[in-house]
């Protein structure tokens, strides 16, 4: 990518909103019902914060660095210590880019086409994860702010379930009735990922892009359309129907009658396809990056080729949707440490390089 393409901020809000939002937002709230019971819609807005506080912990690594690459920074560490992490690093995204393809692909098969193995899917939708990675970053934004405009025609069909809407199932108890654990807590923040990704856009921003505040709005704008749908959710069933359903933003959309369009909740699932694309392909690409780094020179190509590869290759063996969902907390629960310690690393690294900067002065 030339150095003068830099994402600007509307760029940077649309890809940071569409890369968290997945396929988990059609079970969150039974997540959340299951693990805080009643106004377990309320929790959105503690997760947000978090997020928040992880966002605010990466800016602090953005201008202490003064926007530098974070393999820059990181190239004060020993390569015995460094070429590990790139190979954990690399592995760790290769796998969640993996398995969000997966998982989206056998819930689209089972609920439009059960007959068809799900692995024609996957190869169709890895076909179009490498034809975006090849791209670049500044093309992949671009190519997210289009696929931003194809979905956004989805935000107001939330506004239909008003009429079948009961105050009365929103009781003044609140977080009763939830059983929640350290993994449940963990399993409901996997739907807030990809906001730390913007680990990797700091060479493609300048001043002008606000690559902070415009994640911090990005992130915002998720939080609250997962609020507001949770909400609606927890007020349209009873908590016991919640905590029973796999999918209930699919069962809502069920309830929507067109007298042009039949089974609305296929549609509307299929319209996800461009927002998996995204966080699959925002997950390639980091490692894409990050195994450039350790061979220098390169075809950008072939290690897009390798990585997707490798990614349907892997998608093989989960075969289940359970076991995809099992696979897939056990990775995202080690990105969510991930996402809190590499900034923490990062500052480390810079706190000394400024440290040996200042002795040898």
């Amino acid at each position: 990518m030339q150095s003068s393409e830099k994402l600007s901020s509307f760029h940077i809000v649309i890809l940071v909103y569409i890369t968290q939002l997945g396929v988990v937002i059609f079970s969150l709230p039974q997540m959340l019902s299951k693990a805080f019971g009643t106004h377990g819609w309320v929790m959105n807005l503690v997760f947000g914060a978090i997020v928040l506080l992880n966002i605010l912990l990466i800016g602090a690594v953005y201008w202490l660095g003064k926007g530098r690459s974070i393999f820059v920074i990181l190239q004060a560490v020993p390569k015995i210590i460094l070429y590990p992490l790139y190979l954990a690093q690399m592995f760790i995204w290769s796998m969640l880019g993996c398995l969000v393809a997966k998982e989206y692909v056998l819930i689209f098969q089972m609920i439009a086409f059960p007959t068809t193995h799900p692995m024609f899917f996957k190869i169709a939708l890895d076909v179009l994860v490498f034809c975006l990675m090849i791209q670049g970053i500044y093309n992949i934004s671009k190519s997210t702010t289009m696929f931003f405009w194809l979905t956004v025609w989805m935000l107001p069909v939330i506004f239909f379930f008003y009429a079948d809407f009961s105050w009365a199932r929103l009781t003044p108890f609140l977080f009763r009735g939830g059983e929640l654990s350290l993994k449940d807590f963990a399993n409901i923040y996997t739907a807030y990922l990809g906001y730390e990704l913007i680990l990797m856009l700091f060479p493609y921003t300048d001043k002008k892009s606000k690559l902070i505040r415009s994640s911090i709005i990005g992130a915002s704008i998720t939080v609250l359309l997962y609020t507001y749908i949770c909400f609606i959710s927890f007020g349209f069933f009873s908590l016991k129907q919640l905590q029973r359903m796999a999918f209930p933003l699919l069962d809502l959309m069920a309830y929507i009658r067109f007298p042009f369009v039949e089974r609305v909740e296929n549609l509307f699932f299929g319209a996800f396809l461009f927002t998996t694309i995204v966080t699959v392909v925002m997950y390639l690409w980091a490692a894409q990056e990050t195994a450039l780094q350790m061979f220098k020179g390169a075809n950008v190509k072939v290690v897009a080729a390798i990585l997707v590869t490798i990614s349907y290759i892997v998608a093989f063996f989960p075969e289940s949707l359970s076991e995809v969902q099992l696979w897939l907390s056990f990775f995202a629960q080690i990105e969510i440490g991930t996402a809190f310690m590499l900034p923490i690393l990062l500052l480390i690294v810079l706190a000394l390089s400024k440290k040996k900067e200042a002795a040898a002065s």
